[in-house]
């Protein structure tokens, strides 16, 4: 069982997909960010917009 543990934990390939995983985690909370800012933005700029044409001018 031990020999087991040692080869995997000496194989590169395994270690390229967590290297893969890793960068995947991080990517993904990159994106989910710059979304939920210019998702919170946008729904400002609509509101504004929307206000703006209901005044009568």
């Amino acid at each position: 069982m031990i020999k087991a543990i040692r080869q995997l934990w000496a194989e590169e390939s395994g270690q390229d997909v967590a290297e893969y995983a890793v960068m995947l985690a991080v990517i993904l909370v990159i994106v989910i960010g710059t979304v939920k800012l210019i998702g919170g933005n946008a729904n400002n700029v609509f509101s504004q917009v929307g206000s703006s044409m209901a005044q009568p001018q």
